[in-house]
């Protein structure tokens, strides 16, 4: 069950840019990292499926009411990002937006909110459609409620 403060000592993503940004991210409080060009990330900490180690990330996001929207595009991989199969095994994840930390509960969007949110998230960044043509599965859409 990951929390918010396994966000200062999870392991970094395997992609070097992403671990480097989430490591500048970290280490300014969220004053850096949080935007750049009009593009807002976050921080993401999982629980590693299979190690039940924290696993952090750093994600480009949206809003939708309460909720923090991301994407599990992997870049138009065939298969889902690790930190999508690590949530989908255990749903509490950290959050870290801007300074505001907080934990959360992740859930995939229904078919009727991916309808809504996937023209919005391609709005913020455009490359998601692009992504979704070179791969044959369905790119799911993440909605993580705050829980405190």
């Amino acid at each position: 069950m990951a929390v918010a403060d396994d966000l200062d000592h999870a392991t970094d993503s395997q992609w070097d840019w992403v671990a480097e940004q989430t490591r500048t991210y970290l280490a300014s409080g969220g004053t850096e990292g949080h935007e750049s060009n009009g593009v807002y990330t976050l921080l993401l900490a999982t629980t590693g499926r299979r190690t039940g180690i924290p696993r952090r990330t750093c994600l480009i996001y949206g809003t939708a009411g309460e909720d923090f929207v991301v994407v599990a595009s992997k870049g138009g991989a065939d298969d889902d990002p690790a930190w999508f199969k690590n949530l989908r095994a255990d749903p509490s994840v950290g959050v870290q937006v801007g300074s505001r930390r907080f934990t959360a509960r992740a859930r995939v969007a229904s078919p009727a909110e991916r309808e809504v949110l996937w023209p919005r998230m391609a709005r913020i960044f455009p490359l998601y459609d692009e992504y979704a043509q070179k791969t044959s599965r369905e790119i799911p859409i993440v909605l993580l409620t705050p829980q405190n």
